[in-house]
């Protein structure tokens, strides 16, 4: 069975920082991306980033700048370093791993990240 789990979440003042990291057990292979979304209050999840194992990286424009996702396949995990947060980054963040084709996808529990003053 796969599960996902985040840690580092928190609550940080705006321009502070913070780093999730997702470990994923269970994988018998290295899957093809690993990546974030959040979820604010009363809206969609979006993705945030996502590292695919070919080395090919995706971060959201909101972020770009800002946040960095990393990625160790040897531990099957993946990480975001996150950087002058303001209200905005608020939400829960939720990690996911997928197979190429999308057909095949699982999701962390979520970790609360609340920037506020």
């Amino acid at each position: 069975q796969v599960q996902l789990v985040e840690s580092g979440g928190g609550l940080v003042q705006p321009g502070g920082s913070l780093r999730l990291s997702c470990a994923a057990s269970g994988l018998t292979y290295t899957i093809y991306g690993m990546g974030w979304y959040r979820q604010a209050p009363g809206k969609q999840r979006e993705l945030v980033a996502e590292a695919a194992d070919d080395g090919r990286i995706y971060v959201a424009d909101s972020v770009k700048g800002r946040f960095t996702i990393s990625r160790d396949n040897a531990k099957n995990s993946v990480y975001l370093q996150m950087n002058s947060l303001n209200p905005e980054d608020t939400g829960v963040y939720f990690c996911k791993a997928r197979s190429t084709n999308n057909m095949i996808y699982y999701w962390g529990q979520g970790t609360q990240v609340t920037v506020s003053s």
